[in-house]
Parts: structure tokens; C-alpha cells; sequence
């Protein structure tokens, strides 16, 4: 692998990054990501592995902290270079790790020239449409399905009193433009709520 996201797999062992990168631009999992948010998503993972080289924590929230103020463009200077002060106290060079950092353009170079992945057309309206009730539906059920468990937990344990119950979730849409108030299903339905209703009769 000749590119620079290839050369960085290797260097910072992320192989299983490769996957992930050609599934989430195919849309394999149900799910397309753009390329700039496929980057993003890299560079993410290059800081998680430096800081986990160096030892120091790589949780979530405080790699995407630490990448969001090391990158974003409304981070004021003062907060940037706190922020790179304590990369450096534990042993990382934010400059050179900002220059292993990988642009849009190197991501599309190393799925298309490394990889030769050829991402499909987009899907017509109406199968967008379903795909989207169907992520939509899969997600309610694991909420349902959590809730249900949570609940049952606490009761086992004697900190709530509770029966046999059902845990029912309605997800439901409320435009505030023209007052539209509706379930998920009915509204991809119709394809939308009133604002554009002059427009389709």
C-alpha cells in the first residue's frame, strides 16, 4: 500500500480500520459516510493510538475532545495549545501527529487506487425512504429491548416494585413550520409533512 492512509495502517496497526473504512463508504452496514466524515473518523483513531502508545487515557469522549481542539477551526489559540502541551507531557509531538492527520482526497486515493473499491450509485427514493424506516425501526426495538431490561434489573434487585410490564416507544414528528404531527411511518409515507403539500397536488 502505497498511500499515506496505507502507509499509516501499517505504522499505527490499524488494521481493522480497512474494513471499517470500505463498509461505511459502500453503505455495507445500512450507513454511507462521506469521505470527509470517513477522514475524520481516521484521524480520530491515529490520536486514539498515540495516546494509547503513550499510556494515557483514549476513551471516547476525550479522543474526540483532544481532536476536535487540535483541529477545529472556532478553537481559540490559548485552548489549542493546552490542549498540545498535554499531548506533549505525555510523550506525543501534536505536529507530527497533526501532519500523519489525513485529508478527504488521501482517504478517497486509498479506497479507490490501494483497495479499488468502487463506491455503488445512490439508491433510488424509495429504497433511501425504506432503508431509513428500517434504521429507524431497528433502533425503537433496541430501546424497547434495553428499557425492558434496565427495568426488570431494578426490580430483580428491590429497588423498584414492578409487575409484568411492556415497555412501548412511539417515535413521533412534529414539524414546527406548518404544525404537523405524526409517526415516523405515516410521514415517510406521505413522503413529508404539509409545508410542500401545495407543491404535490
Amino acid at each position: 500500500m502505497n498511500s499515506k492512509v496505507g502507509r499509516l495502517i501499517e505504522e499505527y496497526d490499524l488494521s481493522d480500520m480497512d474494513g471499517r473504512l470500505i463498509d461505511s463508504w459502500t453503505g455495507k452496514n445500512e450507513e454511507r459516510h462521506s469521505l470527509r466524515e470517513l477522514a475524520d473518523q481516521f484521524n480520530r483513531e491515529l490520536l486514539r493510538a498515540a495516546m494509547a502508545a503513550a499510556g494515557t487515557s483514549s476513551l471516547d469522549g476525550e479522543v474526540a475532545n483532544t481532536y476536535r481542539l487540535l483541529t477545529a477551526e472556532d478553537v481559540s489559540t490559548g485552548v489549542r495549545t493546552q490542549a498540545e502541551s498535554s499531548l506533549e507531557r505525555d510523550g506525543i509531538d501534536p505536529e507530527a501527529l497533526r501532519g500523519d492527520f489525513v485529508s478527504h482526497q488521501a482517504i478517497h486515493t486509498y479506497l479507490t487506487k490501494d483497495r479499488g473499491v468502487e463506491r455503488p450509485a445512490e439508491p433510488a427514493t424509495h429504497d433511501r425512504v425504506e432503508r431509513a424506516e428500517s434504521t429507524i425501526r431497528r433502533l425503537t426495538s433496541r430501546l424497547v429491548a434495553v428499557a425492558e431490561k434496565r427495568l426488570r434489573s431494578l426490580r430483580d434487585a428491590g429497588t423498584i416494585t414492578l409487575g409484568t410490564v411492556s415497555v412501548l416507544v412511539d417515535v413521533r414528528v412534529v414539524c414546527e413550520d406548518c404544525g404537523t404531527h405524526t409517526d415516523v411511518h405515516t410521514l415517510l409515507e406521505e413522503r413529508g409533512c404539509e409545508c410542500d403539500s401545495d407543491a404535490r397536488s
